[in-house]
């Protein structure tokens, strides 16, 4: 194929590309008018549609703004409701449903909040002001419940049912008498009252205290604190007292005390301990008991309350301990101050718990007071002791030489005391804070000291030296002896009683010396010794011998007739000091018989002068210290 004809082929072509470009661009300008064309319609449709768009929004505010205001006006109805029922319940009073009455309140606050917040509502002002008025009317009424609901379940706790809350170990006896002092006092007693477990009495029933709270709350939360204190004060303390009253708790002065009896005031003081125990472990434990849960959350209230409460029954009770503590000082007080002393010391720890609180500081420190001062009454009592001891100066002796009355006294005095052992080394420890066993062994030592001092003075009272001796011996033989079966053995020691041991022994000693030494003389010739030295009684006139059996006849009646008014009251030492007589006595005659006797009795009336055989002495002897009435044996 030639080229010509290429070319025409290829003009064709170019003319037919042409062609269909001259087509695309045409279609293109159509589609660009046609798209143009929508555009505008869809401005103008727009346009159209927006005063639609427009109404539409705001028929859908307006439908927004109508929940809301519908909602509203049900929350202020559902209010308004809410106050007339609470309103309603309100004027019927708390007694029906006290309950419902406390909700009722509740429901009022909660109403004047709301109204209070919705200043905008125009009878919000009036709303509150009438909410607020039956509020206060309320509270009057809730006062007046709680006065009646506090009057009509506190009642005075009879003495029976508080004795049945007390350990088995302290409830009274069947006779009702109570005794105080070393009659009834042991260390092993006061160890059991340490585990001992006391039952709180009910003072208001458990179903009402819960009211009382609910009470007291809405009236603390009204402002009305003093209203309340003032309420719970006067009926709560007056049945405090009346219950110490029944139990037999009574107001005495300084000037009662002194006017009093001693019996009398001993078994008040007696009672005294059995009050303060049960007034500080049951009542005043149970008053603090229902004052925390009525003014549960309410601290301060709750404090005062309680304080106020048991102020004039706490300040009764120690009244008379200060009466005690500072009335004139005996040494029968001793014991008394001593189970006073003990029982403020018991009762230190709950007194320290009950009274803790600042308005509560007076109690607490006059109670803290009170056994310092009966700790120092004590004290100055034990130095008065001591005292009276070595001055007793009592004439009433003691014929037969038996044991003093003081002795007896004093031994039983400190027998006393060491029923007392580790609350007197308590009390030591108040002052002094050096070794209590050591300062009660010396208080031990000087009272033994002062009895010894004043025996000596109270045994020159006799005429005769020999039961000056026997007395002394009678005396220190039983102090020892009681030392000895005592706990002041401990105290006092080995040595002490070693040494008044032989005090004992040298007392029989100076009596068989003032006793027997002239008798014996009797049984002694010159230049013949009855106990031995020559064989014969050669060189000794008859004479001699007769008026030796005469002398020795005389003087051992004479002994005989007053000693065996004597009285040794110790069995042992009673024939102890018989038996060191007759080994003296006996084997003295005895020799003195044998030796001489053949001489009188191979004369005239040998029975004139020798009246006694060794067995009659023997038998006379048996009759020495026993207060008998001498007669003459028979042979």
């Amino acid at each position: 194929m030639g080229i010509p004809q290429t070319m025409d082929s290829l003009r064709e072509r170019s003319a037919v590309v042409k062609d269909s470009l001259l087509k695309s661009q045409t279609i293109t300008d159509n589609m660009v008018s046609i798209l143009g064309s929508f555009d505008h319609r869809l401005s103008a449709l727009e346009t159209a549609m927006r005063p639609t768009q427009i109404k539409t929004h705001s028929i859908r505010s307006a439908h927004d703004n109508i929940d809301k205001t519908l909602k509203a006006a049900e929350v202020i109805l559902a209010q308004f409701d809410q106050t007339r029922k609470a309103e309603a319940k309100i004027l019927r009073g708390p007694h029906e449903d006290l309950e419902s009455y406390l909700e009722a309140i509740d429901q009022l606050r909660a109403n004047v909040r709301f109204f209070s917040s919705k200043k905008s509502f125009k009878s919000s002002d009036g709303i509150i002001n009438h909410a607020n008025s039956l509020l206060a009317k309320a509270i009057s009424k809730l006062e007046d419940e709680f006065r009646h609901l506090l009057t009509n379940y506190s009642k005075p706790v009879e003495p029976d049912r508080l004795f049945d809350c007390l350990p088995n170990s302290l409830r009274p006896a069947a006779s009702g008498q109570s005794e105080v002092g070393g009659k009834n006092h042991s260390e092993s007693k006061k160890q059991s009252l340490e585990t001992a477990t006391f039952t709180l009495p009910t003072l208001i029933p458990p179903r009402v205290i819960p009211l009382l709270h609910d009470l007291a709350q809405q009236m603390v939360q009204a402002g009305h604190q003093q209203q309340l204190f003032r309420i719970y004060r006067e009926t709560r303390a007056a049945v405090l007292e009346q219950s110490l009253r029944k139990l037999g708790v009574e107001r005495l002065s300084k000037d009662d005390v002194q006017k009093m009896q001693w019996e009398v005031l001993e078994a008040k003081i007696g009672n005294w301990i059995h009050y303060m125990r049960i007034a500080v472990k049951l009542l005043f434990t149970g008053e603090k008991k229902i004052c925390d849960q009525i003014f549960d959350g309410v601290e301060s209230l709750k404090n005062q309350c309680f304080a106020e409460v048991t102020a004039s029954s706490m300040a009764m009770l120690l009244s008379f301990g200060e009466a005690i503590a500072k009335s004139k000082r005996s040494p029968e007080k001793l014991f008394v101050l001593l189970d006073m002393y003990e029982i403020m010391r018991e009762l230190k720890p709950e007194i320290e718990t009950l009274f803790e609180s600042k308005v509560c500081t007076e109690m607490r420190e006059a109670a803290m007071s009170l056994t310092k001062r009966l700790a120092q009454t004590a004290q100055e009592t034990f130095v008065d002791f001591e005292e009276a001891v070595e001055k007793d100066a009592t004439k009433t002796a003691v014929l037969d030489g038996t044991v003093h009355p003081l002795t007896s006294y004093v031994i039983n005095y400190v027998k006393f005391l060491y029923d007392y052992q580790s609350t007197l080394k308590q009390l030591f420890q108040e002052f002094d804070s050096t070794d209590p066993e050591a300062q009660l062994a010396s208080v031990t030592t000087r009272i033994m000291q002062a009895l010894q001092n004043n025996l000596d003075g109270k045994s020159k009272q006799y005429k005769d030296p020999a039961l000056t001796q026997l007395f002394l011996m009678n005396n220190i033989h039983y102090i020892v002896r009681s030392v000895r079966r005592s706990e002041a053995k401990d105290m006092l020691g080995d040595d002490w009683v070693q040494i008044h041991r032989r005090i004992v022994q040298q007392h029989a000693n100076q009596y068989k010396r003032i006793s027997w030494a002239k008798i014996l003389q009797c049984l002694t010739v010159q230049g013949a010794n009855s106990s031995g030295g020559g064989d014969s009684s050669s060189g000794v006139s008859r004479a001699v011998i007769k008026d030796r059996f005469k002398t020795f006849n005389i003087q051992i009646e004479e002994l005989h007739q007053r000693q065996s008014q004597w009285t040794i009251p110790d069995s042992e030492l009673r024939e102890s000091l018989r038996l060191a007589v007759a080994e003296v006595l006996l084997p003295a005659y005895r020799s003195f018989l044998k030796r001489f006797g053949p001489m009188i009795e191979n004369g005239k009336n040998p029975m004139k002068y020798i009246r006694y055989s060794p067995e009659n002495l023997e038998q006379m002897l048996g009759e020495f210290f026993e207060s008998k009435t001498w007669s003459e044996p028979k042979r």
